[in-house]
């Protein structure tokens, strides 16, 4: 019995590992290459115009054969436009999700602690929009744009982020889990809504909150179907757009692309024990 369990165990955890591998090989082969010599690298590739035609015959190489840093050379100092598009990133993602995060706890907290007339109903409402394909709203919120004369303003990507029903739907499940004995508490002490909002409620789905800002700062950080609408002028769009155009040396679009992966991989490893957190949180019953 206990052979079979190590058995079953470890065919488990080869299998696991196997799909791990295949998930990361493609950013492993980005970072490798992105330290290659611009010469082992039009050996390997060619060119990127070429790559269509003869994408069979790419070499793909994991390790390079002398480690350089001169494709990041190119992209950090010989490409200001890059640099550009990054902060447009910036600038674009940080508003978002500190709207987004502020809107949706303040509105998850009135869906889970507050009683009002016609709080489900609304909710649904919510719910609704959430479901709704985003291809669904995009006519409509291009409509409002043109009629508010916000195109070709970061505003109208920045009002239908911010106003998003994802995490008013994600913090209220949290919310929920926390005990209303709190809430009592709070108020005995003469604490109103705002204080217990800010003392009591946040810092007790801190780990929502972490979970909420990584899914935001992903999708967000990758959008490319808002920019190309609602932005017309090019040194406006985010650097998403830049690396869905780039059209240079293989090199580059490796380093470019390390670049640009950077912001998310670090967040991910900060917020990843809030993960942990949040799922023993979700087991706090009220």
């Amino acid at each position: 019995m206990l052979a079979a369990k190590i058995l079953k165990k470890g065919v488990l955890t080869l299998f696991l590992g196997a799909i791990a591998i295949v998930f990361l090989f493609p950013i492993v082969i980005t970072f490798t290459n992105s330290l290659m010599t611009e010469q082992e690298i039009s050996i390997n590739y060619g060119s990127i115009g070429q790559m269509n035609q003869a994408a069979r015959f790419v070499n793909l190489k994991l390790l390079p054969d002398q480690v350089t840093l001169e494709q990041y050379r190119k992209v950090l100092v010989d490409s200001p436009r890059y640099l550009a598009m990054f902060w447009n990133s910036v600038f674009m993602v940080v508003p978002i999700i500190a709207g987004h995060t502020l809107v949706a706890s303040l509105a998850a907290y009135a869906f889970s602690k507050l009683k009002f007339r016609g709080r489900e109903s609304l909710f649904l409402v919510y719910v609704l929009t959430m479901l709704m394909p985003f291809q669904v709203t995009l006519v409509p919120n291009y409509i409002m744009a043109d009629r508010l004369g916000l195109l070709n303003s970061p505003i109208a990507i920045l009002l239908p982020g911010i106003f998003a029903a994802f995490g008013v739907f994600m913090l209220r499940q949290f919310m929920l889990e926390i005990p209303y004995d709190y809430i009592e508490a709070g108020k005995m002490d003469g604490a109103g809504h705002l204080r217990i909002f800010f003392e009591i409620m946040l810092p007790m789905v801190k780990p929502g909150l972490a979970a909420l800002v990584l899914l935001l700062f992903v999708d967000y950080w990758n959008m490319v179907e808002q920019p190309i609408v609602f932005l017309d002028d090019p040194f406006k769009q985010p650097l998403s757009v830049y690396l869905s155009r780039i059209n240079a040396e293989p090199g580059v679009a490796f380093a470019a692309s390390v670049i640009y992966m950077a912001p998310m991989v670090l967040l991910f490893l900060y917020a990843e024990a809030y993960f942990i957190e949040g799922i023993q949180l979700s087991g706090i019953k009220g």
